[in-house]
């Protein structure tokens, strides 16, 4: 791993080199949605956003898809393939929940018991942050039933039993599993630097507890495209097959991220928080939207029109335009992405 700073130029797994880590500086967002009422423009979600060919070239680029930014939750893909990569043996919806931060239903409950049960662990085992399920109504009854937070109901804890798992096939130690210096970390931020192609610019701590990596929007991209276009049987096509079949493992009942996988035949998408989105088909076209405000609203309906240009049909994204604005229980607006991402020749 390259550390904080400076990049290294090193081997990776397809043969070619890294890219010096991403700049960390103040991105230089741009404009990418607008909340429109009434016909007038209410508000204005900056961000930036990039769309990737299926050669890989950039296709489309809004704002600063080369600044360092942390992808969040949706670098787990690359951190389950790195598990994976790794010895993790798990398939179908278990591997899919390895890479989910999940809605804390009761599937998703049952299978991280199940992937600690595998490793001949516990919840007391796991190390992430306490919390109560990541899906409102499941919340909701969680608390009416008297349930306090746990670590098994906060959303990543697919991912931590997995890494959990893959530390106990290693004999690696358990107790410091998330400590970006242990064996674990130090694998997962190696793939991260070889999907990416890129090195790491900063390492931070995430909301669950574990390590954290500071990456560009392009090298997430990137790193999406690697594993939708790896060959049947790797590691990348274990992970991304597992989503796209088990989507609601990776999410949850009724989440938007799933909905999209659905709706779009081959698609991997995953989500972060702070307005992160990520996608790619297995041809190699990827898009990956930040929202520079973190505002979720705008997240999907960019994405979606990053999609639209990168040839997804029209009729595949139709739900996913976003919420209507309402006035007095009427629609008077809507998000609407601005001119920059219309599709070409519509700007």
């Amino acid at each position: 791993m390259s550390g904080t700073g400076a990049g290294t130029l090193a081997g990776t797994g397809c043969g070619g080199s890294l890219a010096a880590a991403p700049a960390v500086r103040e991105p230089l967002h741009a404009p990418v949605a607008h909340l429109v009422r009434g016909g007038v423009v209410e508000g204005v979600h900056y961000g930036s956003v990039v769309v990737l060919a299926a050669d890989g070239s950039v296709e489309l680029q809004v704002g600063d898809v080369e600044a360092a930014f942390y992808p969040r939750s949706a670098l787990k893909p690359v951190q389950a393939v790195a598990m994976v990569r790794a010895g993790l043996p798990l398939e179908g919806d278990l591997l899919s929940l390895a890479a989910a931060s999940h809605s804390g239903e009761e599937r998703h409950l049952a299978g991280t018991r199940r992937i600690l049960e595998l490793a001949g662990l516990t919840e007391d085992d796991l190390r992430n942050v306490p919390d109560l399920p990541f899906d409102p109504v499941v919340r909701e009854n969680w608390v009416r039933a008297g349930r306090l937070p746990s670590r098994l109901a906060q959303n990543c804890s697919g991912k931590h039993a997995a890494m959990l798992y893959t530390a106990r096939l290693n004999g690696w130690s358990l107790d410091d599993y998330l400590d970006p210096a242990h064996p674990l970390q130090q694998a997962i931020a190696e793939i991260v630097e070889d999907l990416t192609g890129q090195g790491i610019a900063q390492v931070s701590v995430d909301g669950c507890g574990a390590p954290l990596f500071a990456v560009s929007l392009h090298g997430l991209a990137r790193a999406a495209a690697r594993i939708t276009t790896a060959p049947p049987g790797t590691p990348e096509a274990r992970v991304a097959d597992a989503m796209r079949l088990h989507a609601e493992m990776a999410s949850g009942s009724g989440r938007d991220v799933a909905a999209l996988m659905r709706a779009v035949p081959g698609l991997l998408a995953k989500d972060g928080f702070e307005g992160v989105q990520v996608a790619a088909l297995p041809d190699g076209r990827a898009v990956a939207v930040k929202i520079a405000d973190g505002a979720d609203r705008a997240r999907i309906p960019v994405a979606a029109a990053a999609l639209a240009r990168a040839g997804v049909r029209g009729e595949a994204l139709a739900e996913f335009a976003g919420a209507p604005l309402l006035g007095g229980g009427a629609v008077v607006g809507h998000i609407r992405p601005t001119g920059a991402l219309a599709p070409a020749g519509r700007a």
